[in-house]
């Protein structure tokens, strides 16, 4: 499977394309009035949706705000109803795999609590999804429930308070292939799936000479996926698939990291994903493959003045290639954005590239 990124109205427009790749299923973050436009476009493929249900304080950065489990019976009666109604809504469309509550929240509430605080408030969480456990079979037997979390520490609060739950479910990236392992160790009992996966991420790679975390090449990206896949699979009968992040078209930052389609190119990544699915990328016209890249001096240039890049470039298929730089600003300002540089060729994969006038780590 894959996550599911583009807008609801696109997803006729790109679920052909998903499709292709040898995906069968696809993940969701929320589920409301809005969703079945993608549910119909999935359907039509044959494809399966994970629905999803977005609690606070989703993701691990706590991002969403802090809401208190142990005594804001408000915030979990609203979702209770909420939840309720969709699962109701969507309970027999034929693309409903599963339903999944929940997006990192044991491990973000680390960012509003602490000490003995934060140990009632993940038990006072995963208590209440199982509530919505209940909930939801209650309403739909025929579908099963899970959790997303993104660190398997979270399993035995699940282990504790969630019996009602049939699957567990995690995010996990470069850490991935300790999955097993700690399912193992901790003597759990219920298959999970991984519900995003990939290449090692932002808070997992070691920092740059500039202090700011080391992204991984176009070619250790692709590696990743298959690396996530082979070690998924390797779990057999417990581990039943993963949705691996993330088929994105945002053409910025986060989208030139993780993003297999960013402004509709096709990475490598995407290339990998297809092989890991359908056992072959051949007849395909793939990217060419960036090597050995350098940026010189590494470390400092002058506001408006030339810095020096050099890049091994070839394409798989023989095909010309043609050149663009994009400069990141997200360490010195926080602009997610991509923005094209002025540059212009010194020599064989060798360029002088514009600084940008303000200061700052830039990529």
């Amino acid at each position: 499977g894959l996550t599911w990124g583009p807008a609801v109205a696109d997803a006729p427009r790109y679920m052909p394309d998903v499709k292709s790749m040898g995906v069968n299923t696809i993940r969701t973050w929320g589920t409301d009035g809005g969703t079945k436009p993608l549910l119909d476009a999935a359907a039509a493929g044959g494809i399966r949706v994970i629905n999803g249900f977005w609690l606070q304080p989703g993701g691990g950065p706590g991002s969403g705000g802090c809401v208190n489990y142990v005594t804001d019976s408000a915030y979990k009666n609203t979702m209770l109803t909420e939840f309720a109604k969709w699962v109701e809504t969507y309970k027999s469309h034929p693309a409903t795999l599963m339903w999944n509550v929940g997006n990192e929240s044991v491990l973000g509430l680390q960012n509003c609590y602490s000490g003995t605080e934060l140990e009632a408030q993940r038990n006072a969480y995963t208590s209440f999804v199982n509530d919505v456990a209940k909930k939801i079979h209650s309403i739909d037997p025929d579908h099963p429930v899970t959790s997303t979390d993104a660190w398997t520490g979270a399993w035995p609060y699940y282990k504790r308070n969630a019996p009602d739950l049939d699957l567990y479910s995690m995010n996990s990236y470069g850490d991935i292939c300790n999955v097993q392992e700690d399912w193992e160790a901790g003597g759990y009992t219920k298959p999970y799936i991984i519900t995003e996966g990939g290449p090692a991420g932002e808070w997992e790679v070691p920092d740059d000479a500039n202090g700011v975390p080391d992204e991984p090449t176009d070619v250790q990206k692709a590696d990743g996926y298959t690396q996530a896949w082979n070690c998924v699979t390797g779990h057999r009968g417990v581990a039943l698939g993963a949705t691996l992040f993330h088929y994105g078209v945002e053409h910025d930052f986060g989208g030139i990291w993780f993003n297999l389609v960013p402004d509709g190119l096709k990475r490598l990544s995407y290339y990998a994903v297809k092989r890991a699915y359908t056992g072959s990328a051949g007849g395909d016209n793939t990217p060419p493959v960036i090597t050995n890249m350098a940026v010189s001096p590494a470390t400092s240039a002058p506001a408006g003045g030339e810095f020096g890049v050099r890049a091994d470039v070839r394409d798989p298929d023989g095909d010309p290639i043609t050149y663009k730089v994009f400069l990141s600003g997200n360490y010195a300002s926080g602009d997610k954005r991509l923005v094209e540089a002025r540059w212009r060729a010194t020599g064989n994969g060798t360029f002088a590239v514009t600084a940008p006038e303000k200061l700052g780590v830039w990529k």
